[in-house]
């Protein structure tokens, strides 16, 4: 039996993948919650031999000054009694129980607990091997596709410990799509306690999963000769990788892309073709924002270094490719140089100097004074005419020098002696103007005041001249 229980021990520790000292404890635990579930038995302990698989049971109680629990504690000089060694806190054997006193009921109770806590004693196993894989490269399978996540088993070292790792939707690449039992890369972010066992949040989107892509990739980075220096990544679109050389006569960009890009090449593909541009790294600031604009070339480059402002100057015909597609090409730039970045064409910098130079050469403007509104003059009435003098031009201005040169023709009178009948033409002709002229100056006599002149005067004598050479032909 004994030896049974040893080949026992030893089958659970290597399918569980649980520590022989732990498996030992959890069944001594067990054994000893079946005999205390008995009143009278709170005192009982447990103890098993690892090598023979020999069960001790017997009692024994705590060492105290002060005894607040009889069925657990005694006091120092009942402990002398059995042990003259014994001290404060130690534990004193008592009494030696028959272990086949453990009947049928003890054994089932002692099964529930074993089994419990083998549970948990796995559970933690597994946590504390993946949780020592923070920030790590794990492979998993899809299990299940759901709206806001995927769902990945992944199995640990050993092939025994097993958890399942969420790859939520915002940590996934645009141009990925996945399907069930599909084997997957993540880089591990958390690890968290699950009820049923360890729960690990993993991302494809994050920056650092394209770091351990190339080192799984790039012999020179894994082992240091390369450095990663920094990574901007827009994932499913395009990302920026700095690296450096820690060994003089090395390529670091040639070493990163591989032969014929073989190596990138590799990376792309894992991330379903995103595009990677992988530029050098230079301590200088201006070299290292001229490199991570590329594939745009740079003419110059100022340094604010107070603002960490960097102002980079490109041909015009090279703007639109620094800028890049709704400003990619260069917020890629600024996030992996940490610098902010202000581009302009060759051109808008000539003309901006330029206009600089012009202004700082014309002389200072000189203020007019404001212009005194224009006035029509007033012109001398003539004989037989109305004389107008203009106001300052309004919105009727067109209508009032319309009735001035209505008004300022000269009214003609006809002569007196006829032959004929009299004809009252000479009164039809100035009549219509004079009328014209007053209805202006009613409809505005602010701005077309009239004077009046002779001419209504001599108006009545003429006719009555008329008419009474009219009646001296008539009577003769």
């Amino acid at each position: 039996m004994n030896r049974d229980f040893v080949t026992a021990l030893l089958q659970l520790n290597a399918e569980k993948q649980v520590p022989r000292d732990q498996l030992i404890r959890t069944v001594e635990d067990a054994i000893q919650s079946a005999y205390r579930r008995t009143e009278g038995n709170e005192d009982v302990q447990v103890r098993i031999d690892g090598d023979t698989g020999r069960i001790r049971t017997f009692r024994a109680r705590q060492v105290v000054s002060e005894i607040e629990d009889p069925l657990t504690e005694i006091s120092v000089d009942d402990a002398h009694a059995i042990d003259p060694a014994a001290g404060l806190g130690d534990l004193v054997e008592t009494e030696e129980l028959d272990p086949e006193a453990f009947g049928r009921i003890h054994a089932q109770t002692a099964k529930q607990v074993v089994l419990q806590r083998l549970r948990e004693a796995e559970r933690d196993v597994a946590y504390d091997q993946f949780a020592s894989r923070e920030g790590e490269l794990v492979t998993g399978t899809v299990n299940r596709v759901e709206p806001r996540a995927i769902i990945l088993d992944l199995v640990g070292q050993g092939g025994q410990a097993r958890a399942e790792a969420v790859l939520a939707t915002t940590e996934q690449s645009t141009l990925e799509h996945y399907r069930i039992g599909q084997p997957v890369k993540a880089l591990v972010l958390e690890v968290r306690r699950g009820l049923r066992g360890p729960q690990l949040f993993v991302s494809r989107a994050h920056k650092n999963f394209l770091r351990r892509l190339f080192e799984l990739e790039v012999p020179e980075i894994h082992s240091g000769t390369v450095e990663i220096k920094a990574i901007a990544r827009e994932a499913g679109s395009r990302s920026k990788v700095a690296v450096s050389s820690r060994q003089d006569g090395l390529d670091p960009v040639g070493a990163t892309v591989g032969q014929r890009g073989a190596r990138v090449q590799a990376v792309v593909a894992e991330l379903a073709g995103e595009k990677i541009d992988v530029i050098p790294w230079n301590d200088d600031p201006a070299v290292f924002v001229a490199n991570a604009l590329s594939p745009a070339q740079v003419l110059d480059v100022s340094i604010d270094e107070d603002h960490r402002i960097a102002s980079v100057t490109v041909p015009e015909r090279m703007l639109s490719l620094a800028i890049g597609r709704e400003g990619q090409n260069a917020r890629l730039a600024a996030k992996l140089t940490g610098w902010r970045i202000d581009i302009r064409s060759d051109v808008s910098v000539a003309e901006a100097k330029a206009a600089a130079a012009a202004e700082a050469a014309a002389p200072a403007e000189v203020l007019a004074p404001d212009p005194v509104p224009a006035t029509v003059p007033a012109v001398a009435p003539a004989a037989g005419t109305v004389a107008v003098v203009a106001a300052p031009a309004k919105a009727k201005t067109t209508r009032a020098k319309k009735s001035v040169a209505d008004a300022a023709a000269p009214a003609e009178v006809a002569p007196t002696a006829t032959s004929g009948p009299a004809e009252p033409t000479a009164d039809a002709t100035p009549k219509p103007k004079t009328t014209r002229a007053k209805k202006a100056a009613a409809a505005d006599p602010a701005s077309v005041p009239i004077e009046a002149t002779p001419l209504a005067a001599a108006k009545p004598k003429a006719v009555r001249k008329t008419k009474a050479a009219a009646a001296g032909e008539v009577s003769s």
